[in-house]
């Protein structure tokens, strides 16, 4: 008898141990609040500097939805309501938003029809009693023209008269402007440098730089004095006839200061650079992203290059190819090995300057599709498929790449699409949602993510250890999520080791916050 109470204690405790969760990580459901903006985009989610949340999300009405003001949501700590506040402002072009020193800070950009120009301004409330003051930064003398401010990834389009980028370091401590204005012979192209303070550091006349090549702005970085801006671009020749196997780009690191400006490319005899990220370390500069043994976007690797950040020369390159491995994460045994459209996501530095960076495979699809009255329109598709992570040592040697298999597509709000990301003590976790129950297996040998077809979304954790083994788990089941999660777009608390996420579907809205224990 005694014998079979030990048996029954033994079974017992492995199927605890078996059930027992696998992630290092905990959460909590705030409140479910009901919200009278059914259709709404969130903009902006930051900590509040006294233990709170700040929110603002742009909102539509209409028979046909138009934009109509903002909604600013304040929440305690504990993940409760405190205060909503409606911005009633509508004809402007949200671009970011950010909070500093307890002001919250709105940037638009607006085409003023009378004097015939683009203005960039900012629209600042102190966030305990609201009271919007607007703060014009810059204006641009131009003709009008469609989609002004765009980061299509692929297909730069020159040609409008007028292009502007904004750009933000990592860190949000500061922020370039760039504002292109083409027309008849004059071509000018102006670089500026604010901090998130709303200083003008600097500007700069770029013009001289554009006469061969015209330039999109990816990523950036800003030294710690804010008097340095390090701008990873891409650089499209101007001539209109090219060989076959010419490249119509290169990317190039664009150095600028109030002292002038240094570009650096980055290309070898069969080796092209693609999507790089410029990182300032304690004492140096590296850029790092990938690389094609061929003229096109089909990538064969992970590229770094050490840079000097006075001169731009470059003391020393690597060009790690993918491994086996990576291959096989995302191929199998296929022979159709085509890795292509991988878009920056996240860079993460640990103390001994190894760095593990994210990216994801993007791309954008057309097509024409017949409504219920007879008429043909153009539907977008933004489709956020595989994850490639990898690690790169303090000397640039690929410790590790990985592919995470995932097929997602959307034609509204990106919010609920893709991923995020949060590493800690050498682990990188990837938090996503799918309605799926577990992943699909392809081939008995490898797994996929897939979107699924239902409303009620799970959240899964994908992780990869200190030497890239994989392991996920569902932490979050869909019968407790209720509410999807806007998984793309959380708070990072690293502080104190938690991710903040926003959930909302239709009238009711709630925060969920997941801690790292």
């Amino acid at each position: 008898m005694m014998k079979q109470r030990f048996v029954l204690l033994f079974l017992f405790l492995m199927g605890v141990m078996g059930n027992a969760q696998k992630m290092p990580v905990s959460y909590d459901f705030g409140e479910k609040f009901n919200d009278r903006y059914r259709y709404s985009n969130l903009l902006t989610i930051a900590d509040d500097g006294e233990d709170g949340y700040v929110l603002v999300r742009a909102y539509f009405q209409g028979l046909i939805l138009k934009p109509k003001g903002y909604l600013i949501e304040r929440y305690d700590r504990n993940l409760q309501l405190v205060s909503e506040y409606n911005y009633k402002l509508k004809g402007l072009d949200f671009v970011d938003g950010f909070l500093k020193n307890g002001q919250l800070n709105l940037l638009f950009l607006n085409y003023n029809y009378d004097r015939g120009q683009y203005e960039y301004s900012v629209h600042t409330s102190p966030i305990h009693e609201f009271n919007f003051r607007e703060k014009k930064l810059l204006s641009i003398s131009s003709e009008q023209v469609q989609n002004p401010v765009g980061k299509n990834y692929y297909n730069r389009n020159f040609s409008k008269g007028f292009s502007t980028a904004i750009l933000f370091n990592q860190e949000k401590t500061g922020f370039i402007i760039s504002t292109h204005h083409k027309k008849g012979k004059s071509n000018k192209h102006i670089i500026h440098l604010y901090d998130t303070a709303l200083n003008k550091k600097f500007e700069h006349d770029f013009s001289y730089e554009i006469e061969e090549k015209n330039y999109a702005f990816e990523n950036i970085a800003i030294s710690s004095d804010l008097q340095t801006a390090y701008i990873i671009g891409k650089a499209y020749f101007k001539k209109k006839r090219f060989r076959v196997d010419e490249r119509k780009f290169q990317y190039e690191l664009i150095k600028v200061s109030q002292n002038g400006s240094q570009t650096q490319s980055f290309d070898d005899p069969g080796k092209y650079s693609e999507g790089l990220y410029p990182i300032i370390l304690s004492d140096r500069l590296v850029c790092t992203g990938f690389y094609a043994d061929r003229k096109d976007n089909r990538y064969n690797g992970i590229a770094y290059f050490d840079v000097n950040p006075i001169s731009l020369n470059i003391n020393s390159k690597k060009y790690n190819p993918f491994s086996q491995q990576f291959m096989e994460d995302k191929f199998g045994r296929d022979e159709e090995k085509e890795i292509k459209n991988l878009v920056f996501k996240g860079v993460e530095i640990t103390p001994e300057e190894e760095i593990f960076f994210n990216a994801e495979e993007y791309f954008v699809t057309n097509s024409m599709e017949v409504t219920g009255a007879g008429q043909r329109i153009r539907i977008e598709r933004f489709h956020h498929n595989d994850i490639v992570s990898a690690k790169l040592n303090t000397n640039g040697d690929l410790a590790w790449a990985r592919n995470i298999n995932k097929a997602e597509v959307t034609q509204g709000d990106g919010a609920y699409a893709s991923y995020s990301s949060y590493s800690r003590n050498g682990k990188t976790y990837f938090f996503i949602c799918t309605s799926s129950e577990n992943p699909q297996l392809i081939n008995n040998e490898r797994i996929i993510f897939k979107q699924g077809l239902s409303r009620n979304r799970n959240v899964f954790i994908i992780s990869l250890d200190e030497d890239g083994k994989m392991d996920y788990e569902k932490i979050i089941d869909n019968q407790e999520a209720r509410l999807p999660l806007m998984v793309s777009k959380p708070l990072k608390n690293i502080a104190e080791n938690n991710m903040l996420f926003y959930a909302k579907r239709g009238s009711k809205k709630q925060l969920v916050k997941v801690a790292f224990n």
